[in-house]
């Protein structure tokens, strides 16, 4: 088969390399430098390796726990149960995993696992070992490369997805596939403050939606708890606060305690919450504090956060350092059966484009690079598998009123649909504050013209999901996991598996 790969993180490169060797022809499509994107930057591990009081099961329940009750339980399980086979893997094509004295992999822990299970590579650059090896392995095979591509749009024939538009070196053009891979990421730059780079617009999830396929759970945006709120966006590691740093606020009091029994170790969603609170009542960041760890421990785990906080002035050794919280990772996307097969014949899609169900409502730290290799190799397993439809239930995506409550819209720029969409659809949501991005969000997709340019695309693109991620904001009324309506701040009700009004397709 003839197989196209749109991206180049871990959950594409795994895709294109299986696919690769089990005989396809493969060409990957990457917007940027093959490898370049979210998974080089991630600093936390893989989770997916067991000590003697640990399992898959305790691993799939941690999971499970996380994702507030709206975790896909197949999922979770071919999840834990794949992840060995897929580090080893990684081991196999070069990752150096770091080692305790022993030999053995040294195991980490962070927020919400019960155990320490996770996997780090250069303490906290376990995402720049990951992709180095895996671009190094692509690069020794013949599997074909388009770099700085932009994906305008895939090619649908009698039903089918049958390639890809590509927008490269300034010309538009068409490239035919037996099956198209969609590993495109995420869409942090939705909001004001990420921790993503550059480019992370959701492309491949609007190209989908364009292509009628469904998307869900896209009210589900997780923001992770611990950025520098100084100077760029940069992350501090959750496994940090693993190793044992606390937050506390202007009065040095550890405050996560008054939201959860687990503190700073609780669910990210918990843990961004109570920090966006606190830093609004005392009108300043809070801190996190890691100086019980001591200045050779932090160098030697964390050489990245040691090297870029000290460069901004912070010496984390002796002082805590403020922080704050940022979008962060996309739970939602387009959806998959166990297989990443789409909706749509011939699309396959994988990472955190995908919509598998393993994360629910909130991701568990370092299940991210784990489900992108998982569901990587899966989707190139099936590529010549019986095309199975998925059942889904769907609410229509419609254009909104031109104008808003306040009158008419401001002019579209894509500064203020992220500071938009970081006021009225981010942590801490209204009803009233979502009527009025979604009518400020018609407005400005009504007086849209068509894109002819990489950054033209991307609001185009922008704008798409904006509204995906409104609407099913607004559809869910209760508050569960990050998606957190003010309304509603009471224990949520008991919660099912996807949610009907979180399942969206275009009409």
């Amino acid at each position: 088969m003839n197989v196209i790969v749109a991206g180049s993180g871990i959950a594409g490169l795994t895709a294109a390399l299986h696919a690769h060797e089990a005989g396809h022809d493969v060409t990957i499509v990457t917007k940027g430098d093959i490898g370049a994107g979210c998974t080089g930057l991630a600093q936390g591990g893989v989770a997916g390796i067991y000590g003697p009081d640990d399992s898959a099961a305790l691993h799939a329940a941690d999971t499970l726990d996380a994702g507030a009750g709206l975790s896909d339980r197949d999922a979770v399980q071919v999840l834990v149960t794949d992840g060995a086979a897929r580090i080893a893997e990684l081991i196999a094509r070069g990752v150096g995993f770091d080692r305790a004295a022993d030999g053995s992999l040294q195991l980490g822990r962070e927020a919400a696992h019960r155990h320490a299970r996770i996997v780090h590579a250069g303490g906290d650059a376990t995402g720049a070992a990951i992709s180095a090896a895996l671009v190094g392995a692509v690069r020794q095979t013949d599997v074909g490369l388009v770099e700085h591509a932009f994906l305008v749009d895939l090619v649908v024939r009698d039903g089918a997805v049958c390639g890809v538009r590509i927008l490269h070196d300034g010309a538009t053009s068409t490239l035919s596939a037996d099956a198209v891979i969609l590993a495109t990421g995420g869409a942090g730059h939705l909001y004001a403050h990420t921790t993503n780079p550059e480019g992370t617009t959701g492309d491949g999830i609007a190209a989908a939606m364009r292509a009628g396929a469904a998307v869900a759970d896209m009210e589900f945006v997780q923001f992770h708890p611990t950025i520098l709120a100084t100077g760029p966006a940069f992350l501090i590691s959750e496994a940090v606060r693993g190793e044992g740093a606390t937050l506390v606020d202007d009065d040095d009091r550890r405050f996560v305690f008054d939201s959860h029994l687990e503190g700073e170790l609780a669910p990210r969603d918990v843990v961004a919450r109570a920090i966006a609170r606190r830093a609004a009542a005392q009108g300043s960041p809070v801190r996190l504090d890691a100086t019980m760890l001591g200045a050779e421990a932090l160098a030697r785990r964390f050489p990245t956060i040691d090297r870029v906080t000290r460069e901004r002035g912070f010496d984390w050794a002796r002082e805590p350092i403020p922080v704050t919280p940022a979008a962060h990772y996309l739970m939602g996307g387009v959806v998959t059966d166990l297989d990443g097969r789409t909706t749509v014949p011939g699309l396959f899609a994988a990472g955190e484009v995908a919509c598998t169900g393993v994360h629910g409502a909130n991701r568990l730290a370092s299940n991210s690079l784990l489900e992108g290799a998982v569901f990587g190799a899966r989707a190139a397993a099936a590529l010549r598998s019986p095309w199975a439809d998925i059942a889904h239930e769907s609410v229509p995506v419609r254009r909104r009123p031109e104008r808003g409550r306040g009158g008419i819209a401001p002019a579209f720029t894509r500064a203020g649909l992220q500071q938009l969409m970081w006021d009225e659809v981010g942590l801490l949501r209204t009803g009233d504050g979502l009527a009025h991005a979604l009518d400020t969000l018609g407005a400005w997709s009504a007086s849209g013209s068509a894109p002819t340019t990489v950054a033209a695309h991307e609001d185009t693109n922008l704008l798409l999901l904006a509204e995906a991620t409104t609407i099913a904001a607004l559809a869910r009324t209760a508050s569960v996991g990050a998606h957190h309506r003010v309304e509603t701040d009471a224990p949520d009700a008991p919660a099912t598996s996807r949610h009907p009004s979180s399942i969206l397709e275009t009409v």
